[in-house]
Order: structure tokens, then C-alpha cells, then sequence
């Protein structure tokens, strides 16, 4: 490679970048982080991509060097995957697709996303990752005032002295419906530690066939399907 970073493999995109728009490498890395550089007509986002000199190189009018806005994502976790897996599921094939259309993934958005509310691995379920201070400082400081409603599908019937034992403060439990075999009960309480549902059940002689978190705070798992991702919204508060 030449010390200009060409080569035979043609120029880094960052570099043909800087160039055109007379600016520095550092400011054409965040044009092309923001998604604003186009090559032959399509978007690239990665400022090592390399290119040819005849190949054409758009960059969007009015675009500004600024860096990638951190963001917060909400993830239905699949049961049987660990959480700290769960970061792989972070890619563009998994966005929700309604949302999809209107709203622009950049490779950024994964970067260094923390994950805020794990679940047991058994478990599935609302899921989020967060680059804001922000929110993390929500989701750690208020854990303990923020409801999460889970929905758990117990083995056989559960009867009044079953469900008096499990609704001990601060949770609020109901019979959500009953089938032959198993009954689906609605868990609403307030920052629960990892497993601590499952104790409840045990602790009233229940079986666990299932568990599924819908909500955090104000925010629901909404129409997400397993292994989907979205963002969370200007709007949207814990």
C-alpha cells in the first residue's frame, strides 16, 4: 500500500471523501458513518470501503460531518439464546420491517450497545440495548420502581391458595387463561431480579413451561416478532 492509502485495490472511500469535499479524513468518515455518501448510486457506510478511481462517488447535498446520534434498541429475545448473545441478533435483516422503511440503519447503532434488562436464557421477551446515558442511567437508577409485566405459562391448574401465595407485594398476578394442562398467569411487579419469577412459582409448587416479558415501564414489547429488533422512539419513556 502507498503511504496516500491507494493502492491496486483502488483508495480508501474515507480518503476519496476528504478530498472531494476538501474536508478532513476524520469529518469524511463521519459523512459516510451518517450514511450520506453514495458509490455507483448505492449507500456505503464503512469508511474503509475501498474504490476505484472511476467509479462515481455522490455525496449527499447539505450533509453535515456529525457523529452517529447514539440510539436505543428493543429486542424480542428468543427463549433457549443467552442474553449475552443477544447482541447478534443487532443486524439489519432483523429489523421490524414496517419500521424498517422509514428509518435508516447505520453500523454504528450496534457498536457498543449495552444491554440494560437481561433475561434467563429460557426466557424470551422484550430486550434493551442502549448507547445513552440516559437510559442507562434510568434503567440502572430507577430498576426497582419500574413494573415489568411478564406472561408465564405454568404446568396444570393453578388454584386460589396457589395464587394467594404468589401475589405477595409488590407483584400483582392473575389467571390470564387456563387450557387443559397448563394455566397462563400475568406477572405485573416492579424491578425483579433474574429468576425471581421462577422462584415465585416454585415457591407455590408451579411448574414453569414459559416465560415472556411484554412490558417495561411505559414501553411494550409491541408487535415485534422473535429475534426482531426496533428502535425506541423520540416519544417513548420507561
Amino acid at each position: 500500500m502507498n503511504d496516500d492509502g491507494s493502492s491496486g485495490d483502488g483508495i480508501r472511500l474515507s480518503k476519496r471523501v476528504a478530498a472531494q469535499a476538501s474536508c478532513s479524513r476524520r469529518e469524511a468518515e463521519l459523512l459516510i458513518e451518517n450514511g450520506a455518501v453514495r458509490v455507483d448510486g448505492e449507500p456505503v457506510l464503512l469508511p474503509q470501503t475501498r474504490v476505484q478511481v472511476g467509479q462515481q462517488v455522490e455525496i449527499e447535498t447539505g450533509a453535515r460531518p456529525v457523529p452517529v446520534a447514539p440510539v436505543t434498541l428493543l429486542l424480542h429475545k428468543p427463549a433457549g439464546l443467552a442474553t449475552d448473545q443477544s447482541h447478534r441478533l443487532l443486524v439489519p435483516a432483523n429489523h421490524h420491517a414496517p419500521e424498517r422503511a422509514g428509518l435508516r440503519f447505520l453500523p454504528r447503532h450496534a457498536a457498543g450497545q449495552r444491554c440494560m434488562t437481561p433475561l434467563e436464557t429460557g426466557a424470551s421477551g422484550l430486550v434493551v440495548f442502549t448507547q445513552e446515558w440516559r437510559i442507562e442511567r434510568r434503567l440502572t437508577e430507577d430498576a426497582a420502581l419500574l413494573e415489568h409485566e411478564l406472561m408465564v405459562d405454568v404446568a396444570g391448574p393453578v388454584g386460589p391458595e396457589q395464587l394467594a401465595r404468589l401475589n405477595q407485594a409488590p407483584a400483582r398476578i392473575s389467571i390470564s387463561q387456563q387450557a387443559e394442562g397448563h394455566t397462563g398467569l400475568r406477572f405485573a411487579l416492579k424491578g425483579p431480579r433474574q429468576g425471581e419469577v421462577a422462584h415465585r412459582c416454585r415457591d407455590a409448587h408451579l411448574q414453569v413451561l414459559g416465560l415472556r416479558r411484554l412490558r417495561i415501564g411505559r414501553v411494550p414489547l409491541s408487535g415485534l416478532l422473535e429475534g426482531q429488533w426496533r428502535y425506541l422512539l423520540p416519544h417513548e419513556r420507561f
